[in-house]
């Protein structure tokens, strides 16, 4: 749930940064800031002075309720067709804008605005405790439904009958949606890191790679979990060995304080003691919430150091084309120093032992 708090701290970083006045028109900074969840509508955030919300007559209402459910219901609404005109017409000289969602049209139209930078998107790093629980429930949904499709069987049945069986299960459990679209992998397919089912029917000796999710309340969970079909092969065992020591240690660098590239380091590092750094050809992981990807991503060149309640997937993998794969991912909470001395919340919580399935 949005408030009005939020809109306070991006006034400040506003304040910080000289400038006075913003216009937020991506929709996702929309939502975190009013709560709003239509498909048309800006926020003109001023430093001195009340924030104007605008929508076209479609959303009059809605924005009225989600606003006022926000602890925003004095915030002025401005119903028009030209959101782009009236904010330019209302905003001061000195005006900012998320020029990396605008296009040049737009940017034209606000009377070429400066780039805000993505103040909001800092915002939205850290979450706050409504933010935490939405995500914390739809990671327990997404690790409650993966469970109980891994009692079986799945040999004999395809990819995409296992994949929407799995969607199906988290929409009963309570989900709004699926985060994303679920990749499901088998035999061969699972070295291919983000392949979409098909009609290949798993059988008896296959790896079988499960990157999904759900949403609740807007937010969204991001698991992987690498399983088998019967009995394991050796080089199964190895390589998913070599993952889970690699995830762990990456996992272990997530903490308050902890300069970003420091995870990144110690996740790749395991894997080159291991002999598999090659075969990783991903991202380590990123940060997620009302989308799945956001800031920060896990990568050696982030300059910043890690914040307690940031909320960041970890997911190490080794790929071998034409053979077979593995990742293991999870969505993992930095938490504040005084809990657990930061140990990392690990809120996708199912093990990651490989399991031999039916």
């Amino acid at each position: 749930m949005a408030d009005g708090t939020r809109i306070e701290r991006l006034q400040d970083l506003l304040r910080e940064a000289g400038h006075a006045a913003m216009y937020v028109s991506d929709l996702v900074n929309v939502r975190y800031l009013t709560g709003f969840t239509g498909s048309n509508g800006a926020v003109l955030v001023q430093t001195h002075g009340e924030p104007v919300f605008l929508t076209d007559g479609r959303y009059r209402d809605q924005a009225a309720a989600e606003l006022a459910a926000a602890g925003l219901a004095d915030v002025e609404i401005l119903v028009t067709r030209d959101l782009l005109g009236v904010a330019a017409g209302r905003a001061p000289a000195d005006l900012v804008a998320e020029t990396h969602v605008l296009d040049v049209e737009s940017w034209q139209k606000l009377d070429r605005p400066e780039a805000s930078g993505r103040l909001v998107e800092r915002l939205r790093e850290v979450k706050d405790d409504d933010e935490i629980a939405s995500l914390r429930r739809a990671c327990e949904i997404s690790c409650e439904a993966l469970e109980a499709l891994l009692v079986g069987p799945l040999a004999g049945r395809t990819e995409r009958e296992v994949a929407r069986d799995l969607e199906w299960r988290m929409l009963d459990l309570g989900a709004e949606d699926r985060a994303f679209d679920t990749i499901l992998a088998s035999g061969e397919n699972t070295a291919i890191p983000h392949h979409q089912p098909t009609d290949r029917v798993l059988r008896a000796g296959d790896l079988v790679k499960v990157d999904f999710g759900a949403k609740v309340d807007g937010y969204h969970a991001d698991c992987t979990r690498t399983v088998v079909i019967g009995s394991a092969a050796a080089w199964q065992r190895e390589i998913h060995a070599a993952v889970k020591e690699s995830q762990a240690a990456g996992l272990d660098r997530l903490r308050p304080g902890v300069p970003v590239a420091e995870s990144n380091a110690a996740a790749r590092d395991s894997l080159e003691r291991a002999g598999w750094l090659d075969a990783f050809t991903t991202g380590l992981g990123h940060g997620v919430g009302l989308q799945i990807h956001e800031d920060p991503f896990i990568a050696s060149a982030h300059p910043g150091r890690l914040a307690s309640r940031t909320v960041l997937t970890m997911e190490p993998g080794i790929y071998l084309p034409g053979r077979g794969g593995v990742r293991i991912e999870d969505t993992v909470l930095v938490t504040d120093p005084d809990h657990h001395g930061g140990e990392p919340d690990v809120l996708t919580d199912m093990t990651t032992e490989l399991l031999e399935i039916d």
